[in-house]
């Protein structure tokens, strides 16, 4: 079974990441727009690069970020696929249930 990867493996390393505050100001940079390692670098500048490079491994090790290069740069963006997965896995149907009261709400 190797090359299988578990989902509460892949879930475990999502949660890991969102864990940091440092990480999740990373991706709200990266949800406003894609950035350059070094764009990225001076949104967190109280951070520095070693530190910034650190995180983002951590990121694109749980899947939340995208990399690749174009020339001497390192183009950044926010992969949203395994946020999605976590809602899909633990929040939709709260947020069906709720849409369901407000119809019912609406009805009476």
């Amino acid at each position: 079974m190797s090359g299988v990867v578990d989902k509460g493996d892949e879930d475990d390393r999502v949660f890991k990441a969102l864990a940091s505050p440092a990480r999740r100001r990373m991706l709200d940079a990266l949800k406003e727009s894609a950035h350059t390692t070094g764009s990225l670098c001076a949104a967190l500048a109280d951070l520095d690069r070693t530190t910034v490079l650190q995180h983002l491994r951590v990121l694109e090790g749980a899947g939340l970020v995208t990399g690749r290069r174009v020339g001497r740069e390192r183009h950044l963006a926010l992969a949203p696929m395994p946020i999605k997965r976590i809602y899909e896995r633990w929040i939709s149907d709260y947020m069906r249930a709720a849409v369901d009261l407000l119809d019912r709400l609406d009805a009476d």
